[in-house]
């Protein structure tokens, strides 16, 4: 075996670990196997390294490989493009699959052929051959289409062919679900009797702060003053890593009071903290929530009441701007500014949790009223 052979581990908490293989650091992925150790390698792999040392380890400078490799690099070591080296870790990690699926796929082909219409039709056939996982399918087009943006905007290509291709997985678009306080009641029950009570934790301070996952399990004290909670978000919106500000609320303080007196090791500084006093990491925070709110049975039914969608942490962010919108009657631009959300999308979350509640108790009390009028008129 040529000792250049690179081996990559990819290991996720909860998930089994997937092996990498390169034919050198740098070169081809020659095998992508899902097991505990080190893949051992076979007559195919032994042939596909030879096949490719055959040709120049520089890939063709024309081809969309070298243009990929520009931007993304082998390596998850090694410094990439400007625009790839400022995404999120995680971003980079659930990204990184669909880079190697890509280059398989195009690698060989010229940046040229990217601007002929055609390849919309091809885009779409590669969409469409993984229809049976509609996320992964749309993570891939995601990944492709910040690509040709890089490309693009170096002038390798005229046009962005993925810029338009609509998603497959119907669940993305989250705007109208929220967790309601028949869920957050049922989730702290569940996971008192689970004893898992860092899970809520997690859940009274996503609900008071809308943070998203990876801003709250990197939140820490030094992070809170007496105003505010201050931190440059982790994750990239609209192009830009936004500088996170959440006003101080009696709500927010009665959280961090509470979650003052956790258990810390010595160094740690984070907010949440773990049952071992550690921060979490995003994944072992999503693992560990997700089997609570499983084991309590959350979810969202759509209003034709057909279809259920197991609600994420991530939609307390909704729960949070409702509390805004009914306790402290900010305006949806407001809120928008505070959660990074268009407000459009604060509006939608009004008309659905709020508006239509204050019409249905409008009129309630209105017909009460009439009722004793009636009555009185009556007697």
């Amino acid at each position: 075996m040529p000792l250049s052979v690179q081996f990559i581990a990819s290991r996720r908490v909860g998930k089994p670990i997937t092996w990498y293989v390169y034919a050198w650091r740098g070169g081809p992925l020659i095998l992508k196997k899902v097991c505990p150790r080190k893949p051992t390698l076979g007559h195919p792999e032994h042939a596909a390294i030879a096949a490719a040392m055959q040709h120049d380890r520089t890939p063709n400078p024309t081809s969309l490989r070298a243009t990929l490799r520009n931007w993304c690099p082998n390596d998850p070591r090694a410094a990439g493009s400007p625009d790839w080296d400022k995404l999120a870790r995680n971003t980079k990690r659930v990204w990184r699959p669909h880079v190697d699926a890509i280059e398989q796929r195009w690698g060989d082909a010229p940046m040229a052929v990217w601007n002929e219409p055609r390849m919309v039709a091809k885009v779409m056939k590669w969409r469409d051959e993984r229809r049976n996982t509609p996320r992964t399918a749309d993570i891939g087009i995601t990944v492709l289409k910040h690509f040709l943006e890089f490309a693009r905007l170096r002038g390798q290509v005229a046009v962005n062919v993925a810029e338009r291709i609509p998603r497959l997985y119907a669940g993305a678009d989250r705007a109208d679900i929220i967790w309601t306080s028949d869920d957050i009641i049922r989730f702290e029950a569940k996971a008192t009797e689970l004893g898992r009570p860092q899970m809520i934790d997690a859940l009274r301070l996503a609900a008071a702060t809308g943070l998203r996952r990876e801003d709250l399990v990197t939140l820490t004290w030094s992070q809170i003053s007496s105003l505010a909670i201050v931190k440059q978000a982790l994750k990239i919106s609209r192009g830009k890593r936004r500088r996170v500000v959440i006003p101080k609320t009696p709500q927010l303080d009665a959280v961090l009071l509470d979650l003052r007196d956790r258990h810390r090791l010595d160094g740690v500084d984070t907010v949440l903290v773990n049952s071992l006093g550690r921060s979490w990491t995003v994944d072992s925070l999503s693992g560990s929530f997700g089997r609570v709110r499983d084991a309590a049975g959350i979810v969202h039914v759509d209003e034709d009441g057909n279809r259920a969608r197991a609600k994420h942490l991530h939609d307390v962010r909704g729960t949070f701007c409702t509390m805004l919108m009914c306790e402290w009657e900010l305006t949806d631009q407001q809120i928008a500014e505070i959660v990074g959300w268009s407000p459009e999308t604060v509006g939608q979350i009004r008309k659905v949790y709020v508006d239509h509640e204050r019409v249905v108790v409008a009129l309630g009390s209105r017909i009460a009223a009439k009722q004793i009028a009636k009555q009185s008129t009556d007697q």
